[in-house]
């Protein structure tokens, strides 16, 4: 059962857009430096060394993970190995406007793997909500312009967005109900380092297979430079570690329906993020956009 939505868990909800808002666009920035799938094995590989010495005893052969250890394999396959793996092919393939768009859809996929899958209900709130939220994107993604919506084409990039939005969701929701379908682990789950590295273990063999295919196939691509390293240690700290620290804790108290709400901040986010790097100034759309999203989130939180 979720909590009544408080300051702290709104905070947490987010951090966590907002710092995979910088993911996505130092991602585009490097990836004429670094594959795809190599560069989420590196993320996850350096994650797993710096979360080690704060709770590297779960990994003993006494540890009470292994009881669970198929659970644990699905998070990790989904939450660490393949929705980060989508996420940067398709910005391999695909403009970071359609990308945002595409990945925005992820609210109403919360809604509906929540509904079809888990037996969960849909709230009116929760439909207005999502509308809301979604008009708020469409709003920062048009630029206050509808013309700039009805010229999108979709390309490859697009559909493994869209793949990577329906992964994230369904990570979300067994995240949320590990409680209950994994009651032996409450120790490992009061643990947040101890938690993620019990699905790190997992989404780093799966990951491991993916480069090795980007190796075998030719596509694989490594070009050691100050940029690169400065951005992995970004992506190592700040989305792998910190974003998916207040992700988990915030859809432990909010449940994964009103969390994904807070995922429609991403485009906003990225878009103000990129304001430096476009060299164009905050609009009023931006303003409008934000509390269309807001008022998504207020509304479908409530109680």
């Amino acid at each position: 059962m979720s909590s009544p939505l408080t300051f702290g868990t709104a905070a947490m909800l987010t951090a966590a857009p907002l710092l995979w808002a910088g993911n996505a666009i130092v991602g585009r920035l490097v990836h004429d430096l670094i594959s795809p799938f190599t560069l989420n094995l590196m993320r996850w590989g350096l994650a797993l060394l710096v979360l080690l010495p704060l709770a590297g005893h779960v990994l003993r052969k006494n540890s009470a993970i292994w009881q669970c250890w198929k659970q644990y394999a699905l998070l990790g396959v989904l939450g660490i190995g393949s929705y980060n793996a989508l996420l940067y092919l398709a910005l391999k393939t695909s403009s970071p406007i359609n990308v945002t768009l595409v990945g925005s859809s992820m609210p109403i996929w919360m809604l509906l793997i929540g509904r079809f899958v888990f037996g969960s209900t849909i709230s009116g709130r929760q439909a207005v909500g999502a509308v809301l939220s979604m008009l708020g994107v469409a709003l920062v993604l048009s630029r206050g312009s509808p013309q700039q919506l009805l010229s999108l084409q979709l390309v490859p990039g697009d559909w493994f967005i869209l793949m990577a939005a329906i992964v994230w969701s369904l990570y979300s929701w067994l995240l949320a109900r590990s409680a209950q379908t994994m009651p032996s682990q409450a120790q490992v789950r009061s643990n947040w380092a101890a938690f993620l590295i019990a699905q790190l273990i997992f989404g780093i063999g799966w990951s491991a297979v993916l480069a090795g295919g980007e190796v075998v196939t030719g596509h694989f691509v490594w070009v050691p430079s100050a940029t690169l390293a400065a951005a992995m240690l970004f992506i190592v700290i700040g989305p792998a570690i910190l974003a998916y620290r207040f992700w988990g804790e915030g859809v432990k108290r909010a449940g994964p329906a009103t969390a994904g709400f807070f995922a429609n901040l991403m485009p906003l986010f990225t878009a103000l993020l990129s304001i430096p790097i476009l060299g164009e100034m905050p609009q009023l759309y931006h303003a409008l956009a934000f509390a269309l999203i807001v008022g998504g989130i207020v509304v479908s939180s409530r109680r």
